[in-house]
């Protein structure tokens, strides 16, 4: 995926001159250099160097034109005397390359080569009154740069339709995170897929929705099955426990056998149906 890079360099030279040491009134002048391009090889740069007298523009050397531009009496008579000095033109000329240029590659290297891979996640949404029996999102957490593309796939093809996607929001810590949701009507043997493509990938990548449960949700069910057949055993033991005390004919070994026998006509049943099954019993 190509990128547009654009790089703003500032360098700002301030100067309060006072009209009287005790006067309030103050006047600024502000020198603003700024580089900018979006070419990888820096072949389209351009250099601005510009002075201002209190906020207003007042003379500008420009790269392209290779001279000053006056905008004001004051920087038009500044404008052509700077431009019959050849040492300060050849000066300003330079800066493309020795300011500009220099610190771009610098900045490139250093922050916009780099790239983080997104986490992606795919989930399930449940919508209060949602008129669609269901919605996916794909999530984008904690990549850069935050040049990002979302999109979903039926079966190998692409989805226009029915999809809403977020901006690119920053985290605050260079990082970025993105949400992209489908509204869909489930088909038996159909494949739901989405697509991300981003500049620390090196081809697009392809995450298929899998409709199980996660192994989360897996762990809970496998917990509360566990409980439900202990509680059964505890419940039948005590049961056949009051039964055979009550007719007299109590034996641990007895109660044990039936325990058993009890637990092999049951738990199993349930164990069964509760876990292969697409939607659990619990």
């Amino acid at each position: 995926m190509s990128l547009l890079k654009l790089f703003n360099c500032h360098l700002i030279v301030t100067v309060s001159l006072f009209t009287q040491a005790e006067s309030a009134n103050e006047y600024f002048t502000t020198r603003w250099l700024r580089c900018t391009y979006s070419s990888p090889d820096l072949s389209d740069m351009v250099y601005t160097d510009n002075y201002h007298f209190n906020k207003y523009l007042f003379i500008q050397f420009n790269s392209t034109l290779g001279k000053y531009v006056g905008f004001n009496e004051c920087g038009m008579r500044n404008a052509e005397y700077w431009n019959n000095d050849t040492r300060i033109l050849q000066g300003e000329r330079g800066d493309v390359d020795r300011f500009c240029k220099h610190n771009a590659r610098n900045y490139d290297s250093a922050v916009r080569s780099k790239a983080v891979k997104p986490n992606v996640k795919l989930s399930s949404v449940t919508r209060a009154g949602g008129r669609h029996p269901a919605v996916l999102m794909c999530s984008a957490y904690e990549f850069y740069p935050p040049h990002i593309k979302v999109s979903w796939l039926r079966d190998g093809k692409l989805m226009t339709s029915k999809v809403t996607s977020t901006m690119e929001m920053a985290d605050g810590d260079w990082y970025y995170q993105i949400h992209s949701e489908l509204e869909y009507s489930p088909k038996s043997g159909e494949k739901i897929s989405c697509m991300v493509e981003h500049a620390s990938f090196s081809k697009p990548m392809i995450y298929d929705w899998d409709p199980s449960l996660p192994e989360s949700e897996r762990n809970k069910i496998a917990i509360g099955a566990s409980g439900l057949v202990l509680g059964i055993v505890l419940a039948a033991a005590g049961l056949i426990y009051y039964k055979k005390k009550s007719e007299g004919q109590f034996s641990l070994i007895q109660i044990y056998s039936d325990v058993c026998t009890f637990l092999s006509m049951h738990v199993f049943f349930i164990i069964y149906f509760c876990f292969d099954r697409e939607d659990p019993c619990i």
